[in-house]
């Protein structure tokens, strides 16, 4: 799983677009989605998120899919991010993750960052529990920027998949696949020696977004479309 994140050669763009298979998007959803992230290309800038929690009870950290005001995770089934070096683009990239700065000889890219510097035990670790590449790549842009990622507007509502089982274990499936990610966060966690993950509030629609006038003035309209 962790190969979705491989410095390919034939990535020739400045941004790369994350998709899973099952992922279904609109144009109008695609290009806006692009503008945001041109404005914030440091940031991993997509649709459907998750956020992390600290469980003070059970003493460890939570993750939830509820839908709620707070995000800290884009899930990279829908998502644009930054191929360029950290700590060589805009002021502020400077940050990189614990515990050292990779050689200087690296290409420093998001992916190169992600199959180079991290240690193997971290790759081999969501390969394992296959199931929160997704959440290494988050924790590792949040390390390098010391900032959230940005949820953009969407049309319907993201739904993790669960893999075919025999009819009547589906719901056992998810509920496994979630205490996974969970599991994973909080190994995460241990391997940088703190949380890297930043929570925030923001969502950033277009200007006009469900508001009472003529779809024809609108930029995006098939936002907007059931």
């Amino acid at each position: 799983l962790s190969d979705r994140f491989f410095p390919y050669t034939a990535i020739q763009t400045d941004a790369v677009l994350s998709l899973d298979e099952h992922t279904s998007l609109s144009t109008s959803e695609v290009d806006f989605a692009f503008v945001v992230w041109r404005s914030f290309p440091e940031r991993i800038v997509g649709f459907p998120t998750r956020s992390h929690f600290w469980d003070a009870e059970q003493r460890r950290w939570g993750y939830t899919s509820k839908w709620t005001n707070e995000l800290s995770i884009v899930l990279t089934a829908a998502a644009f991010y930054h191929r360029y070096p950290a700590g060589e683009g805009p002021a502020g990239w400077g940050a990189r993750p614990h515990p050292a700065p990779p050689p200087r000889s690296l290409p420093r890219y998001y992916h190169s960052l992600f199959t180079e510097y991290l240690p193997a035990g971290l790759r081999e670790l969501v390969d394992g529990l296959a199931a929160c590449e997704d959440i290494l790549m988050n924790v590792l842009v949040a390390a390098v920027t010391k900032l959230p990622p940005i949820k953009v507007t969407q049309r319907k509502q993201h739904k993790e998949p669960v893999p075919q089982q025999v009819k009547g274990t589906a719901g056992a499936a998810g509920s496994r696949r979630f205490t996974q990610r969970q599991d994973c966060l909080n190994q995460l966690a241990d391997w940088f020696g703190y949380m890297p993950l930043v929570s925030s509030q923001l969502r950033l629609d277009p200007v006009l977004f469900k508001d009472q006038v003529s779809v024809l003035r609108k930029k995006y309209p098939r936002l907007e479309k059931p």
